[in-house]
């Protein structure tokens, strides 16, 4: 009797703690254990490595999330898992993301990354092209059974709450019951980006935070908005609109990393900043040079300064970027301090503040492309001038390689095999390079030239020969100096 008894008590012992643990994942708990986090840095392809977390953080950032990383791959790659869990004590919380269409591959992934990070998320929102093909991100939220399959596996298999980053459908009530199903399945939070995966690149238009409200109103779990944040008003407005827990910024945040101190400081103390903070923890030169060219965006943008532009545009050495950032500090410095008056030299200029602060990067809207699509388009057909090709995410590709592509994408529906060179990467899912040295996407080719000091010209992943022409420089600059 008395094991019976010993036997039952250990049964409930169980239960309760299991029941705790659930409490603890369950959507207001979790928020509540990691602070409650009212401004949160999104997660941002070769954008939001550890260095610029930490930067973030410095200046307003509750909450961040890694880089989306592909599940597969990091199952299987050990380095790639040492390069994307890199972080610290001070990078908490901390969410990492993970995209896939393979339930059991996920959960294999984020058991690699659950004693680094307090919650997994899963990319549904993802809308680019390479998505498309490697059957992720966006593009599975007509497959709910898959994704709810996905979220399911993940709560029963992880000891750590499960979130998920979503896009919003056209249809308001489609959305709402998109929501509370990824609920029942047993998300601890959602992220709703409030746009379609339509809306990308120059067609990415206003989100609609009237589809982010009516989630918000319609389920239990806490919600982070997405979309039109470009300033701390924006952050405002946006939750007492909504009545969203938290905001997240990921364009407005590249361009001003001060977004949520609500200031808009000189774009070299940023730059600086996180120069600093790379060389703690060191980043690959392309991820130091897109956030440099997005701090500095309104000035690089200035014929004066096509010269620094240049430069950052060519060179991959810390000490490159540094002198970028000090010969643009050099050169306005004054005019901040107010010992110059500046005064634009062109008639184009349309900034309400001057363009050495950091501030929001405003796109065209749809229409205004599409007009201008059209106006090159009767431009083209009155004068011969040669007919403009856009891929999947809107970028201008030559006539030969869109019908490549489109010979591609219809073997791909129809189940072919495509010709070689339009193979899987070797070492992730997405397509490989039809130029490529080593049969790699555009990502594991730079992986791989970065970390094994190699040249691929199929993708201009130079980094080989710039390492050793910088090299070159500073021994030439040494010899110099001694003498």
């Amino acid at each position: 009797m008395m094991s019976i008894n010993n036997e039952m008590d250990n049964i409930n012992i169980i239960n309760k703690n299991e029941n705790e643990e659930h409490n603890e994942n369950s959507g207001d708990n979790f928020w509540i254990k990691i602070g409650c986090p009212r401004h949160i840095v999104a997660p941002m392809v070769d954008a939001s490595e550890l260095a610029w977390r930490l930067l973030s953080r410095n200046h307003g950032g509750d909450l961040c999330y890694t880089p989306m990383f592909h599940s597969s791959v990091f199952c299987r790659d050990a380095k790639y898992r040492k390069d994307a869990l890199q972080t610290n004590e001070q990078d908490r919380p901390l969410i990492v993301q993970f995209c896939g269409n393979d339930p059991d591959i996920i959960l294999q992934a984020a058991k690699f990354a659950e004693p680094y990070c307090d919650a997994i998320d899963v990319n549904m929102g993802c809308p680019q092209g390479i998505a498309k093909r490697g059957h992720y991100g966006a593009f599975l939220q007509d497959d709910w059974e898959l994704l709810k399959n996905i979220v399911v596996t993940l709560k029963k298999g992880l000891k750590i709450p499960v979130t998920c980053k979503l896009r919003v459908f056209p249809e308001l009530n489609k959305t709402i019951e998109y929501a509370k199903m990824l609920e029942n399945a047993g998300a601890s939070l959602l992220t709703v980006h409030g746009r379609t995966r339509e809306q990308k690149g120059p067609l990415t238009g206003l989100a609609s935070w009237e589809h982010i409200k009516a989630v918000c109103d319609a389920v239990k779990i806490p919600i982070f908005a997405n979309g039109n944040i470009q300033c701390i008003q924006d952050v405002d407005k946006c939750i007492e609109f909504t009545g969203v827990q938290g905001v997240m910024s990921a364009e407005g945040n590249l361009y001003n990393p001060f977004i949520f101190e609500g200031c808009y400081p000189p774009c070299w103390i940023p730059a600086t900043e996180y120069l600093d903070l790379v060389d703690k923890y060191p980043a690959p030169a392309s991820f130091v040079r897109g956030h440099l060219f997005k701090i500095f965006q309104h000035i690089l943008s200035l014929p004066e300064n096509s010269e620094e532009r240049e430069i950052l545009a060519r060179n991959s050495t810390m000490e490159s970027f540094r002198n970028v950032v000090d010969n643009l500090r050099e050169q306005y410095l004054p005019y901040h301090e107010g010992k110059l008056t500046w005064r634009p030299d062109t008639d184009d200029y349309n900034l309400k503040l001057p363009p050495w602060l950091c501030q929001p990067y405003v796109r065209s809207t749809p229409e205004e492309h599409i007009s201008k699509l059209e106006s090159k388009k009767i431009e083209s057909e009155k004068y011969g001038i040669k007919r403009e090709y856009l891929d999947d995410d809107g970028n201008q590709v030559s006539k030969s390689k869109m019908k490549k592509l489109k010979k591609v994408a219809h073997k791909q529906r129809l189940g072919l095999p495509v010709k070689k060179g339009t193979d899987l990467c070797q070492n992730c899912p997405n397509p490989s390079g039809l130029k490529c040295e080593y049969k790699y996407c555009r990502q594991c080719c730079r992986n791989k030239c970065y970390s094994e000091n190699l040249d691929c010209i199929g993708h201009r992943n130079m980094t080989k020969t710039r390492r050793k022409i910088a090299i070159d420089y500073k021994i030439k600059r040494n010899e110099i100096n001694t003498t």
